[in-house]
């Protein structure tokens, strides 16, 4: 047998087909579970069994991980020595290589740094400065998010600020002018740099497209569905040389637009290249075919879609389940019980299972239940519910309201969100509150007494003061029993946490106002606890629940003999995969996205953010949706996904509840938009009906207290026929 025939054996005939491809251009489509790496390292070590210099083959990934797992397996098939001189690499490792050998010819000076994400975000908070704006208005984030598409497009500032048309493009020129100068001035680029630099080189200079195609005969790139433009300039140009382009992807796996993916890379690719060959790799050898046939028969609905054969030989495992809950809390039950029979009767260990979500924010109820529960998880990727950055500003304020001497947490909030309270105000409040032995919150009320204070500062301590007073006096008892969500839910708006989360249009963001809508509903969840008679009041069960937080906080998840059971987003799942998986909130607006309801190629995403979490299980998969999930302490009834209706009924097995609402609600007298009065609060007009786990509410707005939410069995209403 030759070695080239021994590089190819134990391949099934796609594969064979794939690995044994010398010249021209390929297109190999992998389904999961395909074997694609396994195709990529054969090709690659028979180009060198068949005499191809090791120097003149080019390999491009998105990830060290992959990379790396590439090296290994060519040098465990060919040896060390073979491999001598083989560039298999991250895209950007790629770049900065070349930036390092040609600085002065890709517009980088000779001894450049390349910012972390630390350095990035303290450059982007500069340049809103230098370019006059407040920081308040242009998060860093939101800055570099911008900044980043404009590379990714290979735009410079520029070309941003010739093409800018209103407002928000010529600041955001402006913003990425600045910038960039003070990279230049750092002699630094960013990691999108590393990209732009070398793609605009390629692009505008024949003689560096001549250089780097001559050098690499054979261009191989993994993952193509992932490429965003810079990255496919990088790849096309290098290949006019020779035409020897090798590509591996998965349309039906692209998830990362909102990131700058662009899948028509990849569809495109048969009509870019003339006599492009095609591969399909269908074969799954990590699936069973049960859950092999269910996602198949999804994916098969998107219009992006190439039909292929997706099949295995994998038999056996259980039907994937289609499990309906009556509330988020029961689907976490559900899954627990049903994870902790897989592991007690089956053998399967904590850390070969997952739960796999589209928001963050749904974390929360599982990380509780699985706490609860004692077994052993771990939220992957992320920070557990309660140590994200806008759950514990969000916490600060409550801690402020039920200890006004807590100094720490009035710090971290007293200017967040930005409302004109700055370092130097600060300084002079610490000094009086030091000299006069007061509380920091006694000083911010005495703020009069300061020498030195602009009165703008004062009128915001004031403003301030004056929000933390109101908070509190809600603890001091009313005529009208407030819950603590009502509470929780009155902060958030009235501190403008919300609003702030609300200006900005990043993912992020959106993620960060779901996680704070979540909070509200976690205080919901201990309101309830009143029917147990774990009650009492508000002040009562605030403290209660901070300090239930704060051993939460210290908990340790980790069984060191067993592994833990992994939380994650769908997004940080691709490229994983365990033997079961659980994906919650398979709800319309939820799983889909509510931003897909109306874009049929973010539905389209959606749909294959879905199909790439299911075809993560190897041989237990459950979809789990609720019939009531609790949205910002409401609790409201959920539609299921339109994917549970998409997926061939054969394939799966349906697990339904008794349906609780099927039941009439408790008759409520008014309707949303209904001018009222209360004995109290007067005249005000209802903005909302909403259910609890401690029964009905109904929202007003009343003139002269603004929104109060009040439990309907005692709202004491009278409709009136006036405006308010």
């Amino acid at each position: 047998m030759t070695a080239a025939s021994e590089l190819l054996r134990g391949l099934t005939p796609p594969q064979q087909a794939a690995a044994a491809h010398r010249d021209g251009p390929l297109l190999v489509l992998a389904g999961p579970g395909s074997g694609k790496t396994t195709v990529v390292t054969r090709r690659i070590a028979l180009l060198l069994e068949q005499g191809v210099p090791p120097w003149s083959v080019l390999a491009l990934t998105f990830t060290n991980k992959a990379a790396g797992e590439m090296r290994d397996r060519v040098q465990a098939l060919i040896g060390p020595t073979g491999a001598r001189g083989l560039t298999i690499s991250t895209f950007h490792a790629f770049a900065a290589r070349q930036l390092r050998a040609m600085g002065d010819r890709l517009g980088a000076p000779d001894d450049f740094t390349i910012f972390d994400a630390a350095d990035q975000k303290a450059a982007a908070k500069q340049a809103v400065i230098d370019a006059g704006m407040e920081v308040s208005n242009w998060p860093p984030a939101s800055v570099l998010a911008s900044i980043g598409r404009a590379k990714q497009a290979l735009q410079s500032p520029r070309e941003i600020e010739a093409a800018a048309g209103d407002f928000y493009s010529r600041s955001m020129a402006r913003i990425y002018t600045a910038y960039q100068r003070i990279l230049e001035r750092s002699h630094a680029v960013d990691f999108d740099d590393l990209l732009r630099l070398l793609a605009v080189a390629l692009r505008d200079d024949q003689g560096l497209r001549s250089h780097l195609g001559g050098r690499y005969r054979y261009l191989m790139v993994d993952e193509y569905q992932d490429t965003n433009h810079a990255q496919f300039i990088i790849a096309t140009t290098i290949a006019q040389a020779h035409g020897n382009i090798f590509v591996v992807g998965d349309p039906d796996q692209s998830i990362y637009a909102w990131r700058g993916a662009d899948i028509s890379n990849i569809l495109d690719f048969e009509s870019q290249y003339a006599g492009a060959v095609s591969v399909s790799l269908g074969r799954n050898f990590r699936s069973t075919s049960h859950i092999v046939e269910a996602s198949a028969g999804l994916i098969a609905c998107n219009e992006s879609h190439r039909a292929r054969d997706l099949h295995t030989e994998l038999e056996g495992g259980d039907q994937p389940v289609l499990l309906t809950a009556l509330d988020e809390h029961d689907e976490a039950r559900e899954i627990v019980d049903r994870f902790r029979h897989l592991h007690d009767e089956q053998g399967v260990p904590w850390n070969e299972m997952a739960v796999l979500y589209r928001l963050n924010a749904l974390s929360r109820v599982a990380e509780e239940v699985f706490r609860n529960a004692g077994i052993p998880h771990v939220v992957a990727r992320g920070t557990a519910f309660y140590q994200r950055k806008e759950i514990k500003d969000a916490l600060a304020y409550l801690r402020v309201i039920r200890n006004e001497s807590d100094d720490i947490s009035l710090r971290r909030i007293v200017n967040v969100p930005a409302r004109g309270i700055g370092g130097t105000s600060m300084e002079r409040l610490e000094r009086f509150a030091a000299r006069q032995d007061v509380t920091l919150i006694e000083a911010m009320r005495r703020c009069n007494e300061i020498d030195g204070l602009a009165a703008r500062s004062t009128k915001a301590i004031g403003r301030f003061t004056a929000l933390i007073d109101g908070w509190k006096s809600i603890l001091t008892g009313s005529l009208i029993e407030v819950g603590l969500a009502d509470l929780v839910a009155r902060v958030l708006d009235e501190s403008g946490l919300e609003a702030m989360l609300r200006a900005r249009s990043g993912e992020e963001d959106a993620d960060r106002l779901a996680n704070l809508q979540e909070l509200v509903s976690a205080a919901a969840d201990r309101d309830g606890m009143v029917d147990d008679g774990e009650g009492g009041s508000v002040a009562v069960r605030l403290a209660e629940w901070l300090e239930s937080i704060s051993l939460v906080a210290d908990a340790d998840t980790i069984d060191p003999e067993q592994g833990a059971v992994t939380l994650m987003t769908l997004h940080a799942a691709k490229g994983l995969e365990y033997d079961a998986v659980a994906i919650i909130g398979c709800e319309q607006g939820i799983l889909p996205h509510a931003r897909a309801s109306d874009d049929m190629a973010q539905l389209e995403e959606e749909r294959r953010l879905c199909y790439v979490g299911m075809t993560r299980a190897r041989r237990h998969l459950f979809l789990c949706r609720a019939l009531s999930r609790t949205q910002r302490g409401i609790q409201e009834r959920q539609a299921e996904s339109r994917f549970f209706g998409e997926i061939p009924v054969e394939s799966v097995r349906r697990v339904e509840p008794d349906d609780p609402w099927g039941a009439p609600p408790p008759v409520i007298t008014v309707h949303p938009g209904q001018p009222v009065r209360h004995p109290r609060f007067g005249l005000g007009r209802v903005l909302r009906l909403g259910r609890r786990p401690q029964g009905a509410t109904i929202t007003v707005d009343f003139v002269e207290f603004g929104p109060r939410t009040l439990p309907a069995a005692h709202a004491a209403l009278e409709p009136t026929d006036g405006g308010t």
